[in-house]
């Protein structure tokens, strides 16, 4: 066994799971708050087991009062000029960005960390100015990281700044971290903000001049490519899933990124997953090279079983770096600060427990930019935050296709949010081959303020497919209000030719007010063996305003839009059961007025939709759906 793959084998596994179970031990959870509690409390009323994990999660942080201040471990300022760059796919802007040569503060942060840690924990203090960081924030345990009101930390956006400082050295390909790359396990750039297996520690700021910039649509030094360049997005319409806005976009090289064949990938799977027969192999590849893109890639590697210390990507690869990402944590606090310019998702714990998230402001407006994606979390709390994404504001996750030793995505409480533009405001998957339940959402904002512009394309959304697959069982939303409408044109996914579903026929990529997506864009995957689950689901209390459009006044495309399981999708041995998405209720409802006034419903494969004083299109609907 080779180095690499020893320390692997003591890391990967979970030790943080280890030490969770230890804490709840320790905590003694059979109490007040423990599962047993909660399970009754879920039974009697579903929003007793949402105040027992708000009661759980909130003070569960604490650290010695002892600051240590960044600037006295060689920490400097840094002066920053005017830059033309990218702010979203579609619109560039004047930015700031620091000056060539820059202090880099990456030594005096790491050394502040690693003393503070050494002496039994406190907080990491970044005052206020602009501080220049070539390398990740790598958080240990009792520490509290914290900017004061007017810290602005630019994040390096040179790819090698990633690669130098993880704790396995995988010799070309750079010295990399432990990371999850929507869902799949993988060794690779470090997130600009890391921590894995640690427990009490928190990252917070003072008010969202506190910012964490990532510095994504600022070009690389001496090349036209930037963070965002990865993603190989062409040119968008407004037929997709983002508007087309001035028609100007961030570019790309051809062969650098994410979608394009990577002529480092073996042409064979068998090259490094020998145990697979041709024909096992050849499922996993399908019928073209490209599952030698490097997110296909990561794909097949977890679908072929490949161990994650095989799973070697960073120099030479092209998948984007979280800006937040800590795995298997236990006891953590978000709070208080901004992110902005992230290359990738904002926020991604994963296997984290105990978790609070308050007063966050998630403003990125890049490809990927998902908000705050909590993955195979337990416990946790998202309060009185703001979103402004590129993508999915909130997207809850539990791992994709075989890699789900983390478990599901459970007990989570999301309040006194409010969102803008994004693909989802409140999104389930499609990363939850691990499943999804005893999720509690309420008094929510869907703002919704650039409807004209860049509108919020879906308020509740739940996607998932038959390679996906997963669960989504006891999830409770209440008291939403939608002042701005939704988008109000749809977007479509591709089927699968002899698919029961004509192609682009159903608007479940945008458009509709409540979505449940059972067949999300089959075409990207080449095993659908997964039958996904969807059942006990319960939506009140929502109101959505019309917007004036040009075409009129409109709340959406269409109000709810449930595609069940297809199982023409499937592809795997045998026929599995497929199970209709079953046992949901949509009460005391103002969905306002669809565009598609003729279907304002669209059921596939449903059993029992109750709809119960629900308005739509001013009419008052009382009714039990099957389809």
């Amino acid at each position: 066994m080779s180095k690499l793959e020893q320390q692997l084998t003591a890391t990967v596994a979970g030790p943080g799971r280890r030490r969770f179970l230890q804490t709840l031990s320790a905590a003694g959870v059979t109490g007040a708050f423990g599962p047993a509690a909660m399970a009754a409390a879920r039974a009697d009323d579903p929003w007793k087991a949402a105040d027992a994990i708000v009661k759980r999660v909130r003070n569960a942080v604490k650290f010695r009062n002892e600051d240590f201040v960044v600037t006295a471990f060689g920490a400097a300022p840094c002066e920053v000029r005017a830059v033309t760059a990218w702010t979203s796919f579609t619109e560039s802007d004047t930015l700031q960005t620091p000056v060539a040569g820059s202090h880099d503060c990456y030594p005096a942060i790491s050394a502040a960390i690693a003393a503070c840690h050494k002496a039994g924990g406190g907080r990491v203090v970044i005052p206020a100015g602009n501080w220049y960081c070539a390398g990740p924030i790598v958080l240990l345990s009792n520490v509290h990281v914290h900017l004061k009101a007017g810290a602005h930390i630019y994040f390096s956006n040179n790819p090698l700044d990633y690669a130098r400082y993880g704790a396995y050295d995988c010799g070309k390909n750079g010295k990399l971290s432990i990371t999850r790359w929507e869902g799949n396990d993988l060794l690779n750039y470090s997130s600009m903000v890391y921590a894995h297996g640690q427990n009490n520690i928190a990252l917070t700021g003072e008010d969202w001049t506190s910012i964490l910039d990532g510095q994504a649509g600022v070009t690389f030094d001496g090349d036209v490519d930037c963070w965002w360049s990865w993603k190989g997005r062409e040119k968008p319409n407004w037929a997709g899933d983002i508007a087309a806005g001035t028609g100007n976009y961030v570019k790309h090289t051809k062969g650098k990124t994410e979608v394009h064949i990577n002529p480092v990938n073996p042409v064979s799977l068998r090259e490094v997953a020998p145990h697979l027969s041709e024909q096992e192999a050849l499922f996993i590849q399908g019928p073209n090279d490209k599952w030698r893109t490097d997110s296909y890639y990561l794909r097949s590697l977890a679908e072929a079983r490949v161990p994650v210390e095989k799973r070697i990507f960073g120099i030479g690869h092209y998948l984007r770096p979280h800006m937040v990402q800590f795995i298997s944590c236990t006891n953590v606090l978000f709070e208080g600060y901004q992110t902005t310019n992230t290359p990738f998702w904002q926020h991604n714990p994963v296997n984290c427990h105990n978790m609070h998230v308050k007063k966050i402001y998630a403003n990125s407006m890049g490809p990927n930019s998902d908000g705050f994606d909590p993955e195979s979390c337990t416990n946790v709390l998202i309060e009185d935050c703001h979103f402004n994404t590129g993508d999915d504001c909130i997207a809850i996750d539990s791992g994709k296709g075989p890699d789900i030793q983390f478990g599901p995505a459970k007990d989570i409480v999301i309040q006194n949010c409010r969102m803008q533009s994004g693909h989802g405001a409140l999104t389930l998957g499609s990363i939850m081959s691990g499943g999804i339940e005893n999720i509690y959402a309420q008094d929510l904002l869907f703002e919704n303020a650039h409807w004209q512009t860049d509108p919020l394309n879906i308020a509740i959304r739940l996607k998932t497919n038959m390679s996906r697959g997963g669960y989504l069982r006891n999830m409770h939303v209440r008291n939403v209000h939608i002042p701005n409408g939704i988008r109000t044109t749809p977007a479509f996914y591709s089927t699968l030719p002899g698919s029961l579903i004509p192609t682009k026929t159903v608007a479940t990529s945008a458009g509709g007010i409540i979505t449940i997506d059972c067949g999300y864009d089959p075409v990207s995957d080449n095993v659908r063996i997964r039958p996904p689950s969807v059942s006990h689901v319960r939506i009140s209390n929502v109101t959505c305003a019309n917007a004036p459009t040009k075409a009129g006044n409109y709340s959406c495309y269409q109000a709810v839009v449930v595609l069940g399981p297809v199982a023409s999708d499937y592809n795997g041995p045998g026929k599995p059961s497929i199970l209709p998405v079953s046992d949901i209720e949509i009460s005391d409802c103002d969905l306002g007025t669809p565009v598609n006034a003729d279907k304002p419903l669209y059921l596939y494969n449903v059993k029992g939709l109750k709809l119960k004083n629900v308005k739509i299109a001013g009419k008052v609907v009382n009714q039990t759906l099957s389809a």
